[in-house]
């Protein structure tokens, strides 16, 4: 019976667990995201984990163990509930797969409002509310920088993602 299995992996090392259980001949799925982080004054795309420091993993329980698992190097346990493992529903798997991107496999961190960068967006929320702006880019798992007309210039303002949307969106 094929069960997915979620897996603990120490700090930063989900890509060399997924390496080394692939190697073993374990079905592994590691969701990704791409983020913008601050290098050296600039900013650049990095991809990094969905779920930082956890991957899935598919196991056939009649022909192999898990025994091996917990002592692949990059792997720090198999996750457990009381005495059992945890096991994920298949539909969890299907519907992460189906939200990742066809071409790259990877996560969107912008909001379902389709909001890309440059689009002009109104504050809807929050010490801005009101204000119209242009958005930039997404910042966090929930935060998102607009630029407003504050004060006769153009300043780069951090948001809760849940306070902007596209304007005319609020009609």
């Amino acid at each position: 019976m094929l069960r997915w299995y979620l897996i603990h992996t120490k700090p930063a090392a989900e890509l060399v667990a997924e390496t080394n259980l692939e190697r073993q001949g374990y079905e592994v799925y590691y969701p990704q995201v791409s983020r913008s982080v601050r290098r050296r004054q600039r900013w650049i795309d990095q991809i990094v984990a969905l779920f930082p420091r956890y991957l899935f993993l598919r196991l056939d329980e009649g022909a192999q163990s898990l025994a091996p698992v917990r002592s692949t190097t990059g792997v720090a346990c198999v996750v457990r509930f009381g005495f059992g493992y945890a096991v994920v529903p298949d539909r969890l798997i299907s519907d992460l797969r189906a939200r990742a991107d066809a071409d790259t496999g990877l996560h969107r961190l912008y909001p379902s409002l389709g909001l890309v960068p440059g689009m002009p967006v109104h504050v809807s929320m929050g010490p801005f509310e009101g204000l119209e702006g242009v958005f930039e880019r997404v910042v966090g798992a929930d935060r998102v920088i607009v630029l407003l007309k504050l004060l006769g210039q153009m300043a780069k303002v951090q948001v809760s993602m849940d306070s902007v949307m596209p304007s005319g969106a609020f009609a």
